[in-house]
C-alpha cells in the first residue's frame, strides 16, 4: 500500500491524489498570475523593476549601482525585457549586466540599442529597435516610444544616441504604465493622454536636468493623470525638486491625481 505523502493540513494523502494535487496546485498558481496586478517597484532615481501579473520581469532605465538602489536588488533578477528611454549613464548602466545574466530583448530608441547591441553582442533578435511612435509586441506586452524633450548621448563617449523618448508598457490585462524618461512639459503630452489614457505614470521632479515639481505638476494636468509616481529626484544634490513641493503644486491646480512617494525598494500596484 502506498503511503502517499503529508500536505499542508497534516494529513496524508495516497499518491495519486498528490499528483492531482500538484497539477492543480499548479494550475490555481498560474491562475492567480493572471488575475494578479502587476507591481512597479522602485529602484532609486528612474529605474524600475516590473513584475507583471502575467509572471515576466521587466527593467525601466535599470541603474542597479546607483546610489540610492537598495542592496537587495543590485543582483540582477532574469529579465524577459530591458527598455530604455535615453543614452545618459544614469539610464543605461545596468542595461548589459543584466542581458548577460540573462539574455532578453532591449527596447528603445534605434541608434542607442544599437550601440548597446555593439558593445554587449546583442544578436538581431534581441535589439528591439524602435522610433517614437512605433509600438512593438514583446510576447503579450507591447512597448510604444513617444516623445520626449532632453538630450541624449552614450556613456562616456558622448557618441548620438539618437533622440531622447518616453514609453507606454502596455501590460497583459490592458493597464499601460507611462515613463516619460527625462524631460519637461510639452504641449504633446494631450496627445499621450488621448491616444493611451495611462494608468499610472512616471514623471520626473528633479529640475536641473527635467521638469521641477511645477511643471510636473502641469504634466499632470495634461495627461489628466490618474495615478503618479514621482522620479528622477533626491539623488544627487542638484536636484532641488521634491515630492512634498510637487504634492503642492498638484494641489494648487486643484487636480484629483493620485500621487504615491516610493522610497527606493518600495512597490506600488497598477
Amino acid at each position: 500500500m502506498d503511503a502517499g505523502r503529508e500536505t499542508l493540513s497534516g494529513h496524508r494523502s495516497g499518491s495519486g491524489f498528490a499528483r492531482g494535487g500538484s497539477r492543480f496546485f499548479e494550475f490555481f498558481i498560474e491562475s492567480r498570475r493572471t488575475i494578479m496586478g502587476a507591481t512597479l517597484t522602485l529602484l532609486g532615481h528612474s529605474s524600475f523593476l516590473v513584475k507583471t501579473g502575467g509572471g515576466k520581469t521587466i527593467y525601466i532605465d535599470p541603474w542597479l549601482d546607483g546610489p540610492t538602489c537598495p542592496e537587495r536588488f543590485k543582483t540582477p533578477e532574469k529579465a524577459n525585457l530591458i527598455c530604455v528611454t535615453h543614452g545618459h549613464f544614469d539610464h543605461i548602466a545596468s542595461i548589459l549586466p543584466i542581458y548577460e545574466n540573462s539574455p532578453c530583448p532591449v527596447a528603445g530608441p534605434y541608434e542607442l540599442v544599437n550601440l548597446l547591441a555593439d558593445d554587449g553582442n546583442l544578436p538581431d533578435e534581441h535589439k528591439g529597435l524602435m522610433g517614437k511612435g512605433g509600438t512593438v509586441a514583446f510576447g503579450d506586452v507591447t512597448v510604444t516610444l513617444t516623445h520626449a524633450m532632453h538630450s541624449s548621448s552614450y556613456v562616456d563617449s558622448g557618441t548620438y544616441a539618437g533622440e531622447p523618448a518616453g514609453l507606454i508598457l502596455t501590460l497583459e490585462d490592458g493597464k499601460r504604465i507611462y515613463h516619460a524618461g527625462d524631460t519637461n512639459v510639452f504641449g504633446d503630452m494631450a496627445l499621450i493622454a488621448e491616444l493611451y489614457a495611462p494608468d499610472i505614470c512616471l514623471l520626473p521632479i528633479g529640475s536641473r536636468f527635467t521638469m521641477d515639481p511645477i511643471e510636473a505638476a502641469k504634466a499632470c494636468e495634461i495627461l489628466q493623470a490618474k495615478h503618479v509616481v514621482p522620479i528622477h529626484h533626491s539623488t544627487f544634490p542638484p536636484l532641488t525638486g521634491t515630492p512634498a513641493q510637487f504634492q503642492e503644486e498638484v494641489k494648487k491646480r486643484g487636480l484629483s491625481t493620485q500621487i504615491t512617494v516610493l522610497e527606493p525598494g518600495q512597490e506600488v500596484e497598477v
